[in-house]
């Protein structure tokens, strides 16, 4: 029996994960990130114009207050960015912490409540930020506060990075960081926004790790003619081609094909759907005898799940014409395009040119803001990790690699060969219909939710970083 009882000694501490080292009060943690979040939601940062440096001091004072020293960045003094670093031993790689401070501009009218007031309301915070993404600054920041508090020792140095210019003004954020000072932020993954997490009907919360994302590309057509009496019919009406050269790309179903991230998704999502019939249909996205019939179901039914099969064009903006009674001599139209990340950018170009067949019409592309960046594996360290920890945090949890069909910083760090991952907040199927999302009016997030992104951040950084 002693012999037993010394055995068991010598083996408990290889029994007990790194994670548990820690006595961690997620109640008064939680509460400090929320508060953190609410502090941050009220500096309007809104983009244009920015002013992400009262947001990124904001953030410096609250590392310094816990001797945490940090360094800003700017390219523009009122759009800085913030970058802080927890060194470890170096005996591997560091890892990289992502949120923007900046945030897109609101219709104030249109909001139930103070869009910059930071809202505390039956578990809810209201707010422009709330969901992108200063709840992820805030748990970023929390990160950083904690691994300070508890002294822990790392294998990998843990920066942060709260970044400018995310939304649309990435010369002022990522790019000039990415330019002028990637040996500050160079790291083996990254961890960012982009993934959800959905509270199913069920009772099972989908987390969506996203592994990759669209490249954004936008285009302009052009039609031009010549200018007349609208009572006088004219075959070179520019009106009428670009309407026939809208109709074609509106309508136009692309190449469906898949990547690592999307077939993952889609093998994943056939095992864990409990409808037999979405089963089928996820099972054979890719069967050349039913992936017709599915896509078009999709295409009714689910549009992300047909979206993130193939390179996508949809018309937004339309414009033409000044008097009702006058043929105008140029109309244009503002087509949004989200390429697969493998797409030839240059060759679908030539093939829309090819389809609207019309010398008539202009294609003219417009500037490129984000580049192509191949999807992260899912096979590797970091996304493990963030799967086990995933079945700690969140009850009953599947965990999918997912595609965003919008665009993220990522993109930029994926293109230096890190590869990154993107996580985000839970929200039900009633709240993610509700347009209270992301860039919506009345944007908000459960308190619960960022309690939550906090400890995924924090056992995900245990597990992988801390020195064992």
């Amino acid at each position: 029996m002693p012999r037993l009882i010394a055995i068991l000694l010598l083996t408990f501490p290889l029994l007990v994960s790194a994670q548990d080292q820690y006595l961690v009060d997620w109640d008064e943690v939680g509460e400090e990130a929320i508060n953190h979040l609410v502090n941050l939601v009220r500096i309007d940062t809104s983009n244009p114009p920015g002013n992400e440096t009262l947001a990124a001091n904001y953030v410096k004072e609250a590392l310094a207050a816990e001797g945490i020293d940090s360094e800003m960045y700017a390219l523009d003094p009122d759009r800085a960015n913030l970058l802080a670093r927890i060194n470890g031993n170096g005996s591997k790689r560091p890892i990289l912490i992502m949120g923007h401070t900046d945030v897109v501009g609101v219709q104030a009218e249109r909001w139930d409540e103070e869009p910059f007031g930071g809202l505390r309301k039956d578990g809810w915070i209201y707010g422009r930020g709330t969901l992108d993404d200063k709840d992820n600054v805030a748990a970023g920041l929390m990160l950083m506060v904690m691994l300070k508090r508890y002294g822990v020792e790392l294998d990998r140095d843990i920066i942060f990075l709260a970044e400018s210019g995310e939304e649309g003004t990435p010369e002022v954020g990522i790019n000039y960081m990415v330019e002028h000072h990637w040996d500050k932020i160079d790291a083996e993954f990254a961890l960012a926004e982009g993934g959800t997490n959905t509270l199913e009907d069920s009772g099972i919360t989908m987390v969506q790790i996203q592994t990759a994302e669209k490249k954004p590309r936008r285009a302009t057509l052009i039609a031009r003619g010549t200018a007349g009496h609208g009572s006088v019919p004219r075959v070179d009406n520019p009106v009428t081609a670009l309407a026939k050269a809208v109709a074609k790309m509106g309508s136009w179903q692309t190449e469906a094909r898949l990547n690592s991230t999307t077939r993952a998704y889609f093998e994943r999502m056939a095992v864990m759907a409990e409808n037999p019939e979405d089963a089928f249909r996820y099972a054979n996205v890719e069967n050349p005898d039913e992936t017709e019939a599915i896509q078009q179901w999709f295409l009714e039914n689910y549009p992300y799940h047909y979206s993130v099969m193939r390179t996508s064009v949809v018309p937004t903006i339309v414009d033409g014409g000044f008097r009702r009674n006058v043929i105008p001599s140029e109309a244009r139209a503002v087509l949004d395009i989200r390429m697969l990340p493998d797409e030839d950018v240059d060759a679908f170009y030539d093939t829309m040119r090819e389809m609207i067949d019309d010398p008539n019409v202009e294609v003219v592309p417009e500037r490129i803001y984000r580049p192509e960046s191949p999807p992260s594996p899912v096979d590797n360290e970091m996304f493990e990790t963030l799967e086990r920890v995933a079945d700690r945090v969140y009850d009953n949890s599947r965990v999918v690699p997912r595609m965003a069909t919008g665009a993220t910083d990522m993109a930029q760090v994926r293109a230096k060969g890190v590869p990154s991952y993107g996580i985000g907040a839970t929200r039900t199927i009633a709240e993610i219909n509700s347009g209270n999302g992301a860039h919506g009016d009345n944007e908000r997030v459960s308190e619960e939710s960022v309690r939550q992104l906090v400890e995924y951040i924090w056992y995900t950084i245990i597990d992988i970083a801390a020195t064992r």
